[in-house]
């Protein structure tokens, strides 16, 4: 037998992560944060690699090359916000590649395709002169003008084409960085990326430039045609941020309370932005695929996790097959740099992916009755037979119970999708508000995701869309609002999830069983976590989640715990 060959991806800027490929699968992944507990965290990559080779059970002498992306630096072997797990060895070679690479790769390692095209949009990415020093062989496919202008100047959007093995640059664009400024829409990244734009405009709503999912969230509530401008122009192919739209808005976010008694301002806000989004994410994808028609998309970048735009996009019929990577913002970084080393280094032939997102480490029996030793103060039971665990959870779903469903190995990217889920029924009245006020501590306004089960999206859903990741909204049938009000947003439309029997297969048969319970096909699913916190990751922390909120159930693999 052969000695399988490992490669290792490791993303350094925010939202750190690490990957590892065993012959070109994917075999265990991380995102750091998901060990340090610190949202967005990134910068020293020691925690998440040593997690990938503790799963595997291989060191370091077992990679055959190490692949690392990291925005504007190109981080030393030995250190790097912190000491590395390379210090004290030369092997594996380590090799640097651009941001926006890395994520075409993540994509297309993942996607179904042998031969696509790829659209990666996002806020920022690789500076200009430091990819060019990375890839001087892809200088002449950029435009000439770019080098004229003596400013930083980083990636706004690419687009490749992959032939199976490798990805060729077909149209790059660059901005360069937005100004320091002191009005209310310091865009934190490039002058004229989609990305920066929608940063901005959370940091207006919300005072924080991480809450761009919130602000998605938050535009339902608002009304179209308020605003009669436009944030974005279309220029000889190249996608622009106008200014004159910043001096309409003059009254920023002061707290939480302050926004609540605006609130109808701010979603009103979060409307025309959401739409203009839309607008420019289209308008660019259009552009592209006209000059270089491919049956086959890929997209990736943070943009790419905006549902409601993907559905839009997806509506037009553009392309016939679009492939949305689950993990399209900066975590997915790790995941591109694994594939670059498999096919780009190794030249290896693309492996066939299963379409799973969940890359965590099993935890065993052992490791999870040592978590739970400190549950004393609640009812505990092993079950033996699935389907008993299965048909008892369902049964407490339909009497109202919140479940927090904690099995196998956790998610990659930043959707729960039955793996560290909080679970509840989808038509209760008063559940949703439940559950953001008692167990997630979050805003009222935000809403949660319906998990049906694959076969029966159509029943419930006007398009029916495939959605295994959760990352596309649907609108729910009408005779269906009452049955789902708990995942049915302010707008009508729900950001499904379609759970996959492939690789989800336990979710699978409890939502099977709720629908013996109870009729309904459909679970309220959100990730097993509060607000602030990233989604757990150990037994350990989800009886610590559990301890500290209004959650009725705990199921861990086998255990349940419950109060009373």
């Amino acid at each position: 037998m052969s000695k399988p060959i490992y490669v290792l991806g490791t993303g350094l800027s925010h939202n750190g992560s690490a990957v590892l490929l065993k012959d070109g699968k994917v075999c265990v992944a991380i995102e750091k944060e998901r060990i340090t507990r610190i949202k967005h965290d990134g910068g020293n990559d020691s925690e998440a690699i040593h997690y990938c080779l503790d799963a595997e059970g291989i060191s370091l002498e077992d990679i055959a090359i190490v692949v690392q992306c990291e925005n504007f630096t190109l981080p030393k072997r030995d250190f790097f916000k912190g000491k590395r797990l390379f210090v004290d060895t030369n092997q594996p070679k380590i090799i640097d590649i651009s941001h926006h690479l890395a994520h075409a790769y993540s994509a297309v390692g993942t996607s179904p395709f042998s031969d696509c095209n790829v659209m990666v949009i996002d806020g920022c990415g690789s500076p200009l002169d430091q990819f060019i020093e990375l890839h001087p062989e892809q200088k002449n496919s950029i435009d000439a003008s770019f080098f004229e202008i003596n400013q930083m100047q980083c990636e706004k959007d690419s687009f490749y084409h992959f032939d199976g093995q490798k990805l060729i640059p077909l149209i790059k664009d660059f901005s360069v960085m937005a100004e320091q400024s002191t009005s209310e829409f310091q865009l934190p990244t490039t002058q004229h990326s989609i990305g920066g734009f929608y940063a901005s405009i959370s940091n207006y709503v919300f005072g924080d430039m991480d809450d761009v999912g919130k602000l998605m969230g938050l535009a339902p509530f608002g009304t179209s045609g308020i605003y009669n401008f436009d944030a974005f122009e279309f220029d000889s192919g190249r996608l622009l941020v106008k200014d004159d739209w910043k001096h309409h808005f003059t009254n920023p976010s002061q707290g939480y309370e302050y926004f609540k008694k605006h609130f109808d301002y701010y979603a009103n806000v979060a409307k025309w932005a959401q739409e203009q989004v839309e607008k420019a994410v289209i308008h660019c994808i259009k552009n592209r695929v006209e000059q270089f028609p491919n049956e086959n998309l890929c997209y990736s970048g943070g943009v790419a996790l905006n549902a409601v735009a993907n559905a839009k996009l997806e509506d037009l019929n553009l392309i016939k097959n679009l492939y949305i990577e689950p993990a399209a913002a900066d975590n997915g970084l790790a995941l591109g740099c694994a594939y670059y080393g498999w096919l780009e280094h190794l030249k290896m032939p693309k492996a066939e992916h299963d379409g799973s997102t969940c890359f965590g480490k099993n935890y065993t029996k052992k490791e999870v009755e040592e978590a739970l030793i400190s549950s004393e103060d609640y009812s505990k039971i092993e079950f033996h037979n699935e389907e008993e665990l299965l048909n008892y959870c369902a049964k407490k779903l339909n009497e109202g119970k919140t479940i927090a469903w904690f099995q196998s190995g956790s998610e990659f990217g930043p959707r729960s999708l039955g793996r560290r889920s909080i679970i509840a029924h989808p038509g209760i009245i008063g559940m949703k508000d439940h559950i953001n006020r008692n167990i997630k501590f979050r805003e009222d306004f935000r809403p949660f995701a319906p998990a049906v089960l694959k076969e029966k999206v159509h029943e419930y859903f006007e398009v029916g869309r495939n959605s295994p990741y959760m990352i596309l909204v649907d609108r729910t049938k009408k005779e269906f609002l009452q049955q789902l009000c708990n995942v049915t947003h302010q707008d009508g439309s729900a950001r499904v999830q379609t759970i996959e029997k492939s690789w989800n297969p336990r979710f699978y048969k409890l939502v099977e069983a709720f629908e013996n319970e109870s009729g309904i096909a459909v679970v309220l699913n959100t990730s097993l976590n509060r607000k602030g916190m990233p989604i757990v990751e150990t037994p350990q922390e989800a009886l610590s989640l559990f301890n500290q909120t209004d959650l009725d159930v705990l199921v861990v693999n086998n255990f349940l715990i419950y109060r009373g």
